[in-house]
């Protein structure tokens, strides 16, 4: 039985950081009901690309869910909402701070009936503070939380970062661990939590290496001065003659001297330290630049030197590593369309197969017995929840 099982979570969030998060709870075995406005339901449903008329994004971040439309500010519907507030174990919101409040259904509100409920509020700035209310979207996390502005191009400008870290790595897991360890305590103490998450402040953690130095040391790097941000001809990007990029992070001396020995570079520039930083990494630019991408790759075949060839998204996903694991293996079908399940950080023995289950449409969910949408850790039965939702939107992210 997936560990989550016989745990309803109610998912007021859009777009990604919140659905993602309570998708990992579904494969775990958590019944998500999805809380959506009516007639456009989360905004990602009208996301490109499309399959017979519905988001591939979509389906691959709602799987496995219920949907279930409600107007929240219509009196009627939050009757009909109500039960479920009192039966659920988690709530999971995305809204501008404030916002859930107004509409009744702050932690205070729903703790009162509800003392057990772990509710979890993701936003931007966090609760509280001059930027609470501001408007944001993953790069402006990245770049007012200073990771943007520590790596930068041989123009001095930051490059766009190829992945959604604040997003997902400063929301989405955030999120799903700390509902975890809330549901622990729960089972310990009985008492429920409220989860109050920035995704800026968790960026912060990245920096860990250069936090140390700046707030301990009080020596902050400028630009590409750090020693995974271009301070280091240990950890580069390298071109070769083909215009290919090799990714080369020898970082210890074992490995740092093994890839000196086959690139041949001189004995006195391997020392590599901080003064002769500069003079070293133009030295290797000059000798990888002379040889193409698969030359370097068989000369480093079988060597320990940490170094990678730079791969398109296509070519990686093929690789046999992944056919290996079966990473992408699994599949589901949407609109008569096979596409493929989102890897998830979920152990394979976790998993439900509930949660194979196509994106739900909108507002399919119809209401009934409450063992239709799930049994939780409450014992009492929820009404008939029926549909459509306008609620006052967040913060995008």
């Amino acid at each position: 039985m997936p560990p989550l099982t016989n745990l309803l979570v109610l998912d007021f969030s859009t777009l990604l950081p919140g659905p993602l998060a309570s998708l990992m709870l579904a494969e775990a075995g958590a019944t998500i009901v999805k809380i959506e406005r009516p007639g456009t339901g989360d905004e990602m449903r009208s996301y490109q690309p499309r399959l017979a008329g519905s988001s591939i994004n979509f389906h691959m971040l709602n799987r496995g869910k219920q949907s279930l439309t409600l107007n929240l500010k219509d009196s009627e519907d939050r009757a009909r909402l109500d039960p479920l507030l009192e039966k659920a174990d988690i709530i999971l919101e995305q809204f501008r701070p404030g916002v859930m409040s107004r509409l009744g259904l702050g932690f205070e509100d729903i703790v009162a009936k509800n003392p057990g409920i772990i509710y979890c509020s993701l936003t931007g700035w966090g609760q509280s503070g001059p930027k609470a209310g501001k408007a944001s979207h993953d790069l402006n996390f990245m770049a007012e939380s200073g990771l943007l502005g520590s790596s930068v191009g041989t123009d001095g400008k930051p490059g766009l970062p190829p992945v959604l870290a604040a997003d997902i790595a400063g929301g989405t897991y955030p999120a799903v661990i700390n509902i975890l360890l809330a549901l622990m305590r729960r089972q310990r103490t009985g008492e429920g939590a409220y989860l109050d998450l920035s995704m800026a402040d968790s960026l912060y953690t990245f920096a860990y290496e250069t936090l140390g130095e700046g707030l301990g040391l009080a020596k902050w790097p400028e630009g590409k001065g750090g020693l995974t941000t271009g301070g280091t001809p240990r950890y580069q990007i390298y071109r070769t003659s083909d215009d290919r990029f090799i990714a080369a992070a020898p970082l210890e001396q074992q490995f740092w001297l093994n890839f000196c020995r086959i690139i041949g570079l001189p004995d006195e520039l391997r020392d590599a330290d901080q003064a002769q930083a500069e003079t070293t990494t133009n030295a290797i630019e000059s000798l990888i630049v002379l040889r193409t991408a698969s030359e370097w790759m068989a000369a480093f075949e079988g060597e320990d030197v940490c170094c990678s060839l730079i791969e398109d998204l296509q070519t990686a996903v093929s690789h046999p590593q992944n056919k290996h694991t079966g990473l992408f293996d699994r599949t589901l079908t949407a609109d008569g369309v096979n596409i493929p399940v989102l890897p998830l950080p979920i152990a394979p023995v976790f998993r439900s197969k509930d949660a194979m289950r196509p994106a739900p449409a909108l507002g399919s969910y119809e209401g009934g017995d409450a063992d239709a949408i799930g049994p939780s850790h409450h014992s009492h039965p929820a009404d008939d929840p029926r549909h459509s939702l306008k609620a006052e939107r967040g913060m995008p992210t």
